[in-house]
């Protein structure tokens, strides 16, 4: 009676399951980090529309996200 609930997984079910965990994982953390730069990314949207230079808006955007950076740990 014990064992009637443990239904056989085969073995390419079992490696199905493992890929999809690993890819939810990896989305998560993807979301994580694009909800973190979403401040540093509009900036360097901004500075590029203002000025067309990519230069300058990389530079925004690595400007920003130092100062959120040193922001958030205070």
């Amino acid at each position: 009676m014990l064992a009637s609930f443990l239904l056989p997984i085969s073995f390419g079910e079992l490696v199905i399951f493992l890929i999809l965990l690993i890819v939810g994982i990896i989305i998560i953390l993807l979301l994580k980090a694009l909800i973190h730069f979403i401040l540093p990314i509009v900036g360097a949207v901004v500075i590029y529309l203002l000025t067309h230079s990519l230069l300058y808006a990389g530079v925004a955007f690595v400007v920003i996200a130092i100062l959120q950076m040193i922001v958030g740990r205070r």
